[in-house]
């Protein structure tokens, strides 16, 4: 386990820098490696963060990524929504499997013994659009009621 107390104190001035100009921990692990020659595990970098207090902040958003963000926001369908079911569910699922959103975007979902709903993106971060997201949950719900479950 990688402790603050080998960091010299640039070092930790570099990490407070870094975090309040957006900085994610996966971020600053980055910059450890490629700044200071410091491997650190993504554990060890948020244990990192909270020994020194580090608060990470979102990167301020200026006008002109504001208009790339809501053009991806709504992208243009390419496809439409299918949703899989696996054979054998994931550990932990009562029922699990694959889905392709409208712009070729692909996850796996499960519903647990609760049937409370999980999706787990292959691209980190990605949403889907909220046509997707209604789409998915009637193909969802037709393949469960097939199921008897």
């Amino acid at each position: 386990m990688f402790s603050a107390s080998k960091l010299t104190e640039d070092q930790k001035a570099a990490l407070h820098q870094w975090a309040a100009a957006g900085a994610s921990i996966a971020d600053l692990q980055k910059r450890l490696k490629d700044d200071f020659g410091i491997g650190i595990t993504y554990m060890d970098a948020r244990f990192l963060v909270l020994d020194l207090g580090i608060e990470l902040v979102e990167a301020p958003k200026d006008e002109k990524k504001a208009e790339p963000e809501e053009t991806l926001a709504k992208p243009l369908p390419t496809g439409a929504v299918t949703v899989e079911i696996d054979n054998i569910a994931l550990p932990g699922a009562l029922v699990s499997g694959k889905v392709t959103f409208s712009d070729g975007e692909t996850g796996i979902w499960m519903l647990d013994q609760y049937g409370r709903p999980g999706l787990d993106p292959d691209t980190p971060g990605y949403r889907p659009v909220q046509e997707d997201i209604v789409e998915f949950q009637k193909q969802l719900a037709e393949l469960v009621r097939k199921q008897g479950l």
